[in-house]
């Protein structure tokens, strides 16, 4: 992988006119919002953290998903300086925000083009009777005191398939992008990491990240925390 410079990286993201960012966990952790699969994680310490973020699990022991599923909230967090620079961006040029994220930081800074690829925690909604209810009303009890039905939040569950439309979107805001800024993730979850084979062949690749990410395309590495990066933007 070609590394790049911070600097460097700044000037690409200014001078394009049409950019991608993919965005995961490490662009909400200045909020205060733990990352996934680090050592300071949310699943450090809790066994099979795929079960319990499963569409089994809710449906056949949903005492024990709500219990887990709680703990990714965290209402008190606001976006921080990574989502608001891509919402200015967003202000002059033609910026589309594709995230794995779930914690809703990037709606609420205001993001003008966004896909929350696997949903949001802030979207809540009852299994049986389909109503929208708030995240508030939800972290008081998972069930729908209008029907008894099960509430949940939506989010993409693993056992669950994604939206054909969120899929289709996603790949339409990264195949019409000269510049693709993959942020703060691993880039290993699929289809999401899928993605980047949807880019113009001329199109350019930078991904920021304190550790190396495979991208099985020609990229530039950015060894930094984003925070650093998007601060100079």
């Amino acid at each position: 992988m070609n590394t790049l410079t911070i600097e460097a990286a700044v000037e690409w993201i200014k001078e394009a006119q049409t950019v991608a960012f993919l965005t995961g966990a490490g662009v909400s952790t200045a909020s205060g919002i733990p990352d996934y699969r680090s050592l300071s994680g949310v699943y450090q310490g809790i066994e099979a953290p795929e079960y319990l973020l499963s569409r089994t699990c809710m449906l056949q022991e949903p005492e024990k998903f709500y219990e887990f599923i709680k703990n990714l909230y965290h209402p008190q967090a606001k976006p921080n300086e990574i989502h608001q620079a891509m919402v200015r961006l967003g202000d002059e040029k033609d910026v589309w925000v594709v995230s794995q994220n779930i914690d809703g930081l990037h709606e609420q800074a205001g993001s003008h083009q966004r896909i929350d690829f696997h949903g949001s925690l802030y979207h809540c909604y009852c299994r049986k009777c389909r109503q929208s209810v708030s995240a508030e009303v939800y972290l008081t009890g998972d069930r729908h005191e209008m029907c008894g039905g099960q509430l949940r939040p939506g989010i993409v569950l693993y056992e669950e398939g994604f939206e054909e439309e969120t899929i289709s979107r996603a790949i339409q805001a990264v195949a019409n992008a000269e510049l693709i800024v993959i942020v703060g993730t691993s880039f290993q979850v699929h289809p999401f990491c899928d993605l980047i084979f949807y880019a113009q062949p001329e199109a350019k690749i930078i991904v920021v990240n304190q550790t190396p990410v495979t991208t099985q395309r020609e990229s530039f590495y950015v060894e930094t925390d984003a925070l650093q990066l998007f601060r100079q933007l």
